[in-house]
C-alpha cells in the first residue's frame, strides 16, 4: 500500500485527512514534527508529504530519495524548501485560492478596527469609561489612503474591497504587469506606498527576497498616524524594527494575523501596546475554507499518485509516483 507522511497539524481532527486517503486506498502516517530529522524518522517507506508547518528541506529529501511530492496546507510554501526540491527531483505543491475571500475580509476587518479603535472601545467600557473620544482622535477613512503590498490574488481582493471605503488605493507589486493592475489601484514603488499611504495592508509571499523586507526604514517612511496591517506571514515584517517605530508614536494602530514566532511569546512588547489588534494565524479561517484548504492539499496527493501530477504545482519535479 502507498504511503503518506502527514508531517504536522494543529487541527483539532484530522479525520477528513484520513478519509480522503483511505478512500483512494492510501495510508496515512500521522506525525507531530519539528525537525528535518523527525521527519526523516517517520517518512520511511512513504511516496509523498502533506506538510503544515514542519521544515522540509534538502536533508529530507537527500534522505529519502522515495518522497516524491511535498504539499501544503496553505497557499504560501516556504516551510518547504522549493529550491532544494528543485534540484532533488520533488514535486512540490499547495492550495493557492482556498480562502481568498476570508484573508482579504480579515485584513480589511482589521484596518477598519484599527482606525476606528474599535478594540479600545470596547476595553475602556470594560474599565468603566464611557465617551466616544476615550481612545483619542479617530479620522474619516473616506479621506485616506490606503496602501497594498503584494497585488496577488488576496491583495486584489483586498484592493476591491477597499475602493469604495478609502479616498485612493495604491500598490506595490514588482512581479505584474502595469496591465495587471486594476483600473482603480495606482502603481507606486515600494518607498511611495510607505510613504504616502496613511494604512498599510500586506499581502505578499514570504521568500528571501521579502523577509524582513519590511523594516525599520520603510516603517519610518510612513506618515505619523498611519495604519499597518499584516495578514500574510508574520517573518515579512521585522517585528523588533517595528516596536522600535511604534515607540516615536508614528504608527496609530497595527493588525496582525501573524507573526515571526507564533504563538506570540507572553513577554512580548507587542502584548502591552493598546495600538495593537492580535488574532491568532486566524485569517483564513472560515468552516468551509478549512474544509477547501485541506481536501485540496490532501488532493495534490492523491492525484500525483494516479496520474503523476498533483493540481497545484508551484515546483515540477521529476522523481514519479510508485507503480
Amino acid at each position: 500500500m502507498k504511503k503518506v507522511l502527514f508531517t504536522d497539524y494543529d487541527m483539532l481532527d484530522v479525520s477528513l485527512e484520513r478519509k480522503i486517503f483511505a478512500d483512494a486506498g492510501i495510508e496515512l502516517v500521522e506525525g507531530q514534527c519539528r525537525t528535518e530529522d523527525e521527519v526523516i524518522r517517520l517518512s520511511e517507506g512513504c511516496s509523498a508529504l502533506l506538510v503544515q508547518y514542519a521544515p522540509v528541506g534538502d536533508k529530507v529529501f537527500a534522505a529519502r530519495p522515495g518522497i516524491g511530492l511535498a504539499s501544503r496546507i496553505g497557499a504560501g510554501y516556504d516551510t518547504i524548501d522549493a529550491r532544494a526540491a528543485a534540484r532533488h527531483g520533488v514535486w512540490v505543491a499547495n492550495s493557492p485560492d482556498y480562502g481568498v475571500g476570508e484573508v482579504s475580509l480579515h485584513a480589511l476587518s482589521m484596518m477598519l478596527s484599527v482606525i476606528r479603535n474599535i478594540a479600545r472601545y470596547d476595553r475602556d467600557i470594560h474599565a468603566g469609561t464611557w465617551h466616544y473620544t476615550s481612545p483619542g482622535k479617530i479620522p474619516r477613512a473616506q479621506n485616506l489612503t490606503v496602501g497594498v503590498l503584494g497585488l496577488g490574488r488576496i491583495g486584489k481582493r483586498f484592493a476591491h474591497y477597499a475602493q469604495p471605503i478609502f479616498k485612493r488605493v495604491i500598490a506595490h507589486d514588482p512581479y505584474l504587469i502595469d496591465g495587471d493592475f486594476p483600473q482603480y489601484v495606482q502603481r507606486v514603488s515600494i518607498e511611495d506606498l510607505f510613504s504616502q499611504a496613511d494604512a498599510i495592508s500586506i499581502h505578499c509571499l514570504l521568500n528571501e527576497e521579502t523577509r524582513g523586507l519590511v523594516d525599520e526604514r520603510l516603517l519610518s517612511l510612513m506618515k505619523p498616524g498611519s495604519y499597518l496591517v499584516n495578514t500574510a506571514r508574520g517573518a515579512i515584517v521585522d517585528v523588533d524594527g517595528l516596536v522600535r517605530v511604534m515607540k516615536t508614536d508614528r504608527l496609530a494602530g497595527v493588525g496582525l494575523d501573524v507573526l515571526p514566532v507564533e504563538p506570540v511569546q507572553p513577554d512580548h512588547p507587542l502584548l502591552s501596546d493598546p495600538r495593537v489588534l492580535l488574532s491568532p494565524h486566524s485569517a483564513f479561517y472560515s468552516m468551509e475554507s478549512e474544509i477547501e484548504l485541506r481536501r485540496k492539499a490532501a488532493m495534490n496527493i492523491v492525484n500525483w499518485l494516479n496520474t503523476g501530477r498533483p493540481d497545484y504545482p508551484v515546483v515540477v519535479g521529476t522523481r514519479n509516483p510508485p507503480a
